[in-house]
């Protein structure tokens, strides 16, 4: 189990490293354009913040598995491995409930915008692409941060959780 999350979510990485990549060209393409010729490309602002949200919800899951979400130790520092290990476990039974939400909703929200027709207001792209492309990376995060519980609750050693 533990090899498929982590080649899944390296491949979701990567796949939002791309996207960021070409966010990047898109809005350097668009600043140039805007500085030489006083065209930007139309729609570069809605694209930028579709990709955005696109990257953070490939990321999420790598992210998730290599323990690098934002920690408050400050309390645990001196509490025995076991407590910590029992908190990383409730932290990340918290972390897949806040996943499993946000991976429902999105889903939820694609089809109720698919059925309204619902479109940007430059582009006109259909807004149901930009929910539905966020449940997966959603859905994978709930899928590491439920493996990551188990494993801390059950008191095992995970390989990829840093430090």
């Amino acid at each position: 189990m533990f090899v498929f999350l982590r080649t899944t979510a390296l491949v979701f990485a990567l796949a939002g490293a791309l996207a960021a990549c070409a966010l990047a060209f898109l809005t350097t393409a668009s600043i140039v354009g805007r500085a030489l010729w006083a065209a930007p490309l139309p729609g570069d602002v809605e694209l930028t913040q579709f990709g955005i949200a696109l990257c953070i919800s490939l990321c999420l899951p790598w992210c998730q598995l290599r323990g690098a979400n934002i920690t408050v130790d400050f309390f645990t520092v001196r509490a025995a491995a076991r407590t910590r290990r029992v908190l990383d476990g409730l932290g990340a039974l918290t972390m897949s409930a806040m996943m499993a939400l946000l991976a429902w909703r999105t889903a939820a929200g694609a089809v109720s915008v698919q059925e309204s027709h619902e479109t940007s207001m430059i582009l006109g792209l259909p807004m149901w692409v930009v929910y539905a492309v966020l449940a997966p990376g959603f859905a994978l995060t709930l899928a590491v941060a439920l493996y990551q519980a188990w494993g801390h609750l059950r008191q095992r050693e995970l390989p990829e959780v840093a430090g």
